[in-house]
């Protein structure tokens, strides 16, 4: 059955990258409808200790890199200058910045389970903004253009501070569905279109048709691959020796790899001497047990199995994704 879900309004791109490891360590994402049917997969080849840009997983193939994402973020952008110009205004958005070159900007799964590279853990600690040149770990994001009134309704599909009948201004999911909506508003003679200029490109790249597969399909099976693989009895038993370890080495009482920081009270010195110290010990309690080893393998097998029972939504997907690639290079 195909699963073609609608794409959610105003989603660049570009900010996926981040929103992904948020909702793979919150597992808040469920396409799958989240029962682990079929019991617990069985499991291929377990790594010694991986290290996690070797980690390759079936839902890679469906995901932008940050390279591919931080493009498509421009492209976006660019279809946003073009929609303002048809209007009369020069518009230039905050373009998406790259990323960092280099291996720690390659490796996607770097922080799946937690820290677990151990030059890195003993020279940073929990820092990860060493790794990326970012403050705080956060890439800064630069001010967004300021608008005329005029602007602002071409841009948003709606009049500054006006209340729409019905609460919201008219939008539609897709540009085939936009075609037949009226956002009620004429700028310099023009009908603006549903949503402006921000959810017209949005369209134009990400949902065009009513087939479009949501952008965040994807996104939600690599999240749900990742919560059914916490509550499986093999990472429960690594997590449980992991755990062990750590209260041998005088941090007691935390039991998943994504609760050091807060429950030893680290969030305001993630890089100095105690964050060293204790993500020293961290990951080599994770080498101990091979806990990278042991999750990467489980998590490989709960993606295979839904990359098998979404194989059609995916194929739809992958034509898509690559039809975007192509006409991004078009506009570039």
């Amino acid at each position: 059955m195909r699963n073609a879900r609608r794409p959610r309004p105003a989603v660049l791109a570009a900010a996926l990258p981040t929103a992904l490891a948020a909702a793979l360590l919150a597992g808040c994402v469920d396409p799958g409808g989240g029962a682990a049917g079929g019991g617990e997969p069985p499991l291929g080849t377990v790594e010694l200790n991986p290290a996690t840009a070797s980690i390759s997983l079936p839902m890679d193939a469906y995901t932008d890199s940050e390279a591919e994402a931080v493009r498509m973020g421009r492209v976006q952008e660019g279809l946003v200058s073009r929609c303002m110009a048809r209007y009369g205004f020069a518009y230039e958005g905050p373009r998406p910045a790259a990323g960092p070159a280099g291996a720690a900007s390659e490796d996607r799964h770097r922080y799946l389970f937690g820290l677990a590279d151990p030059a890195y853990a003993a020279a940073h600690g929990y820092d990860k903004g060493a790794a990326t040149g970012m403050t705080g770990g956060k890439r800064e994001k630069p001010p967004a253009p300021q608008l005329s009134d005029s602007a602002y309704a071409v841009m948003h599909g709606e009049r500054r501070g006006a209340a729409p009948a019905g609460g919201r201004a008219p939008d539609a999911a897709t540009e085939e569905e936009a075609a037949g909506t009226d956002s009620g508003i004429e700028v310099g003679g023009r009908r603006v279109p549903a949503g402006g200029c921000g959810r017209e490109a949005y369209r134009k790249l990400y949902a065009p048709t009513k087939d479009s597969v949501d952008l965040l399909f994807t996104f939600g099976l690599a999240s749900e691959a990742h919560d059914r693989s916490k509550r499986d009895s093999r990472v429960a038993g690594v997590l449980a020796k992991w755990s062990a370890c750590m209260d041998k080495s005088g941090y007691t009482g935390i039991k998943s790899p994504y609760d050091v920081v807060d429950g030893l009270g680290l969030q305001d010195d993630k890089g100095g001497a105690r964050a060293v110290a204790v993500a020293t010990a961290d990951v080599r309690c994770k080498r101990e047990v091979n806990l990278v080893g042991v999750w990467a393998a489980v998590e490989k097998a709960y993606q295979e199995r839904l990359v098998e029972e979404h194989a059609q939504t995916l194929a739809l997907y992958r034509e898509q994704r690559d039809a975007r690639f192509e006409l991004a290079a078009d506009l570039s």
